[in-house]
């Protein structure tokens, strides 16, 4: 009969070294549909699948800053479509130019999202009812624990255990008296923070989801006197399920710009001191206007959208007439600031002129406008001042193709020289206009001429909704506090034994601990029950006490302490990954 059991056993074993030599994918192929449909969901709800998926959403996301994507940048998609043309079919194939909404990238924010779920859910069901269990029973023999002390009280035991009770129960242990001992517990809700932290990470893509999906942000620069509406912007990005026409259908209008700047203190001359615009707003067509004042960190409100003061700046009034006198240009023309003193830049483009002799011609205007003007070392005009006290607007001219009948978008603050051929003097040199506030200068060859009328100022205001920030913001904080508590807290488990001294007279009291994992804090926690319990129960300390003794042998190996039929494992069943 025995050599039957060995040779079954035998048997056993070489199936079982059959089985891991096979590959995975023969072991899937042998399972039947629902086995084998259990056997991958295994595999998705993993931590190494979890991880893994993490990582490739990182890398996933690589292709979204390198090329430029249609919601947020539509002019640079269509350069990189003249810049590529061999290329940008591929890439477009690839929807590279939609990375955030792409079939793939979706593919793996939802399976990462699946494999989160799938994970922490059923840990989530094993620690509730871990925390509504009762402490383990209380192992045979203490002494073979990792910590064990013992000492003889003259307290019966009746008495040490029940002052064991409210000793533990001050320090924060759940327990349990049991016959002859008191089971303690501490220490669970270090896999409460390790679950909080999971769950945290799932509120984390929900939320970066649904700004991905809903968010969207404009900018507008608007002169003093200008208006804005909700659909009017500059610049525009929106997520992937928003377009302009969801920002609300507001009206801005700036009335005037406050700016102020240190003019006193020496070491700080030039320093801003106040920016703020004052602004009439009507949140929706038919409703009554109000006054806001928009400053730095303090943006207006319509609904859930932001309206910010992000810049401000200097708009030169400019008046071209062509060679024939008629007007071609009139109006602001924002320039946007360089330095701190405002040394700021700006484009003039005039594409439908006419030359003295009636023929088409287009022009365009690079400049510089100093609101203090002086000159550096070198002679080169430069501004003294941010404030304005002596304007001054420095301008070179262009003739040509302004590029504009090309299809393609181009920034109003740049002029493309490519095709253009710069304005030269009598002299022969690159003509420079030289403008004050009330000047007019003549451009030679019958191109007309150009009028600096006066200064204004703008205001950049940034329209932003992000529905998903707060709660970013909320789980990131919880998922560090999951974090924190899931490393700091220790899972602890304390024994209180009490049985009569021999002799009969007093009590020899057992404590130990054990822990999951390392835990430099649990012989201190021991030591500090017992010296706790002896000074509850008024009996001096006995330095001289042995740390106890052990009747079952405390030779075995501590960090693997045995498992009867009365003794419970040493790790919780809820802390398995």
């Amino acid at each position: 009969m025995a050599s039957t059991d060995e040779t079954h056993l035998d048997d056993l074993r070489d199936a079982y070294r059959d089985a891991e030599r096979k590959p995975r994918r023969e072991l899937a192929s042998e399972m039947k549909p629902l086995e084998f449909a259990r056997y991958c969901w295994r595999q998705l709800t993993s931590m190494r699948t979890a991880l893994f998926l993490l990582m490739l959403l990182a890398v996933a996301a690589v292709p979204g800053s390198t090329f430029p994507q249609e919601n947020n940048d539509p002019a640079g998609v269509a350069q990189w479509q003249l810049d590529h043309p061999t290329a940008y079919p591929w890439v477009d194939r690839l929807q590279g130019f939609h990375v955030y909404s792409s079939v793939w990238f979706s593919a793996i924010y939802l399976l990462l999202f699946i494999s989160l779920i799938g994970c922490v859910t059923p840990r989530v069901a094993v620690h509730w009812r871990a925390l509504r269990s009762k402490p383990p029973r209380t192992p045979a023999r203490l002494g073979r624990l990792p910590e064990h002390r013992g000492a003889t009280l003259a307290a019966a035991p009746e008495e040490v255990l029940g002052t064991a009770r409210e000793v533990l129960a001050r320090r924060r242990f759940r327990v349990e008296r049991r016959d002859g001992s008191v089971a303690a517990e501490k220490g669970h809700h270090r896999e409460t923070g390790n679950l909080l932290f999971h769950l945290s990470l799932v509120g984390l893509l929900v939320a970066i989801a649904s700004s991905s999906l809903f968010s969207y942000s404009g900018q507008r620069l608007v002169t003093t006197g200008g208006t804005m509406t909700g659909t009017q912007m500059d610049s525009f990005s929106g997520g992937t399920w928003t377009t302009i026409d969801d920002v609300p259908p507001f009206t801005l209008t700036l009335d005037s710009m406050d700016v102020a700047f240190e003019a006193q203190q020496t070491s700080q001359i030039g320093e801003p001191r106040r920016f703020s615009a004052d602004v009439t707003l009507t949140d929706s067509p038919g409703d009554d206007p109000r006054t806001e004042t928009i400053r730095v960190n303090h943006p207006a409100k319509v609904g859930h959208t932001q309206i910010s003061l992000s810049g401000n700046g200097y708009a030169p009034v400019l008046v071209v007439r062509d060679g024939r006198g008629t007007v071609v240009q009139d109006g602001p023309t924002p320039f946007l600031p360089q330095t701190g003193n405002y040394d700021s830049t700006g484009v003039v483009k005039v594409p439908d002129a006419v030359d003295a002799d009636g023929e088409p011609v287009q022009i365009g205007l690079r400049g510089v406008f100093l609101p203090t003007a002086t000159t550096n070392a070198d002679g080169a005009p430069v501004s003294a001042f941010p404030d304005m006290a002596q304007p001054l607007l420095v301008a070179n001219v262009w003739t040509g193709d302004l590029g504009l009948d090309e299809g393609v978008a181009q920034n109003v603050y740049t002029l493309d020289t490519t095709a253009m051929t710069q304005v030269r003097g009598a002299d022969g040199q690159a003509l420079a206009l030289t403008m004050v506030p009330g000047q007019t200068v003549q451009l030679p060859d019958g191109l007309g001429s150009v009028e600096f009328v006066g200064v204004e100022r703008f205001a950049s205001f940034d329209v932003r909704s992000t529905p998903g920030q707060t709660a970013a913001l909320v789980f990131s904080l919880l998922a560090t506090l999951g974090l924190v508590m899931s490393l700091f807290l220790p899972r602890r488990r304390v024994w209180v034994k009490a049985v009569p001294a021999a002799g009969g007279a007093g009590s020899r009291v057992e404590v130990a601990g054990l822990s999951r994992g390392s835990d430099a804090g649990l012989a201190e926690e021991v030591e500090g029950v017992l010296a706790r319990l002896r000074t509850a129960l008024g009996e001096p300390e006995d330095p001289g006490e042995d740390p106890g003794e052990d009747p079952g042998g405390r030779h075995g190996s501590p960090a693997h302490p045995p498992v009867g039929d009365h003794e419970q494992p040493v790790h919780a069943p809820e802390e398995k990954s």
